[in-house]
Parts: C-alpha cells; sequence; structure tokens
C-alpha cells in the first residue's frame, strides 16, 4: 500500500513538472503564428495613402559610414564613449529628419505577427530595404498593448503608457488605458509601441522613472539601474532622436540608468522621449552594418520587431 502511493506520488510529480514545462515552453519558445504573411495582409488593406506614396529621387542620395543625405532624407550617426573600467560607458545617437513621417515604418521578424517569433534586428533591417533601424518594443513577449503598424491595428489591449506616432510628423506618449486602437488610428496615428516608461514629456524629465515596471511576468529582466538602452526622442515635427545605449560589458560600457538616459535626450533638445526594450536587445543598424556592439560580445539577441527608416 505504502509502495503503491510512492509511485502515485512519483508520477503525479512527474506529470507536474511535464506541464510545468510544457506551459514555460508554450510562454517563451513555441511560435505562436496570428498572421503569417504581413506584407500580403497589410496589403489587403492598405490605405490610400500607401498607394500614393512617390519614389525618392536616387540622383542625389550621398552617404558614407555614419551618414546619409538626400532630397527626402537626413541621417546622420555619431559614437560617444567617456570612462574606464565600470565607469566606461558607449553609446550611439542618430539624429534623423525626414519629410514624410510614413518614412519611419515597422518590420516584424520572419514577416510574421505573434508570439516567441524572433529574428536579429539586422536580419529584419535587410529583408525590409532598411537605411536604418532599431529594435523595437519586443511586443512579440507579451500578449497586451496597442499595437498598430504602418497604420493597421494588430493588437489592442490597452495597458500601460505608449508611444504614437502620427502621420503629422508628431511623436505622443499616452495613456493606452485611455483609448483604444481605433480611435488612435482615426486620429492619425502611423505607428505605436508598447513598452516604457516615458522619460520626457512635455520638455519636463519624468521623475521616479528608475521605479516604473513594464514587465513582472517570469523571464524579463529588470529595467532598472544601468542597463543596455534603446529609445527615441523627437525634436520637432519629423525631427527624431534615436539613441542606443550599451551596456553589461565592464571596460567597453555599463549602461546607463532611465534617469540617466532621460538626460542625454533632454541634452540633445528632445521634448518628448520614451524608452524602448533594451537589454541585449539593445541595437542600431546602419546600411546593413550594427553599429553598436551588443553587450560588448558583437552578437545580437533576436527580437520580434524593429523600427526602420527608408525612402
Amino acid at each position: 500500500m505504502v509502495k503503491n502511493k510512492k509511485k502515485i506520488l512519483i508520477i503525479t510529480i512527474i506529470v507536474l513538472i511535464g506541464i510545468a514545462a510544457f506551459l514555460a515552453a508554450d510562454r517563451y519558445l513555441i511560435k505562436h503564428v496570428e498572421i503569417s504573411n504581413v506584407n500580403a495582409y497589410s496589403s489587403a488593406i492598405s490605405t490610400e495613402m500607401d498607394s500614393n506614396q512617390e519614389e525618392s529621387p536616387t540622383e542625389s542620395i550621398i552617404y558614407d559610414d555614419w551618414n546619409y543625405q538626400s532630397s527626402t532624407l537626413s541621417i546622420s550617426i555619431k559614437e560617444y564613449a567617456s570612462g574606464s573600467g565600470e565607469n566606461a560607458l558607449t553609446y550611439f545617437v542618430a539624429d534623423v529628419v525626414l519629410t514624410a513621417a510614413t518614412q519611419l515604418s515597422n518590420a516584424f521578424a520572419d514577416d510574421q505577427f505573434g508570439r516567441n517569433i524572433i529574428a536579429a534586428t539586422s536580419q529584419i533591417a535587410e529583408a525590409n530595404d532598411a537605411i536604418f533601424a532599431i529594435n523595437g518594443d519586443y511586443y512579440g513577449f507579451r500578449t497586451d498593448g496597442i499595437i498598430i503598424r504602418n497604420g493597421i491595428i494588430y493588437r489592442d489591449v490597452p495597458a500601460r503608457m505608449g508611444l504614437a506616432f502620427y502621420l503629422d510628423g508628431s511623436m505622443k506618449i499616452y495613456d493606452e488605458t485611455q483609448t483604444n486602437a481605433q480611435e488612435l488610428l482615426e486620429a492619425g496615428v502611423w505607428n505605436t509601441l508598447s513598452f516604457g516608461p516615458a522619460l520626457i514629456v512635455n520638455n519636463q524629465i519624468i521623475e521616479n522613472s528608475s521605479k516604473v515596471e513594464i514587465d513582472t511576468n517570469f523571464g524579463n529582466h529588470s529595467i532598472q539601474g544601468n542597463q543596455p538602452r534603446t529609445g527615441v526622442g523627437i525634436i520637432d515635427k519629423n525631427h527624431l532622436i534615436f539613441i542606443v545605449v550599451d551596456g553589461r560589458s565592464r571596460g567597453y560600457s555599463m549602461g546607463v540608468t532611465l534617469t540617466e538616459y532621460a538626460a542625454m535626450f533632454k541634452e540633445l533638445g528632445c521634448t518628448d522621449a520614451y524608452n524602448l526594450d533594451g537589454g541585449g536587445s539593445s541595437t542600431m543598424v546602419f546600411m546593413d552594418r550594427v553599429v553598436n556592439n551588443p553587450l560588448g560580445k558583437n552578437k545580437e539577441r533576436g527580437t520580434s520587431d524593429i523600427l526602420l527608416i527608408r525612402e
């Protein structure tokens, strides 16, 4: 009788471990594809605005490893480095001026929408002919947030402070729980990102941003303390600043706190700024080249989505 009880207990434990392992794999490893061909899907419901975009002239394009200049687009990237040892810091600033808000767009890993679908930022950028790209909000790590990409609604589950890019070239930080995707689309939103926290709003650095939790679920690294960072700020309509900070690499770059990160955008003249997915995801790509050095290891971590710029 005792032996039978022991056997039942062992079998029960094994079953529970198996269930836990499956649930963990299902949450973090197994792909969940909701849309298998985003390009075809978006084309089927594309707006008039998309079809009316004009091709940019190519004869006036001038570029090198750090700059790109055409009649419709200007990109200038600078590297900054200081300190040593545990005080080492390296980051990259891209100053971007667009002529049309739609030049800033989004792309998904493998051209699919869903969870646990990932690819390197540089791979997604190359597949979408990007001149410039950064990692996005890693929407595929969670199931909530308002996700509008290139004028199309993909998810409408309000959860946090989000970021919206508008067709008039403006950028606004907003409370997702006070609106919905359709209202945003009707107001002229082109893209949204759902991560955070907000760094600067209406010229004011947000206090206590270092205490904000974006995700508390298992498998998520804290965004507090000195970390690698990716973020975007705005100076004026169609004039954007992207900053990627490398980190977690002693002697090369240890990263920055959210307060320090906000101060970087403020110093560059940004009126609003927003923090995106960071850590090992933090990547900046320019002309098919990874500009930064992720975690000091020259190795990208897969992500679900990117922000990109093209003519």
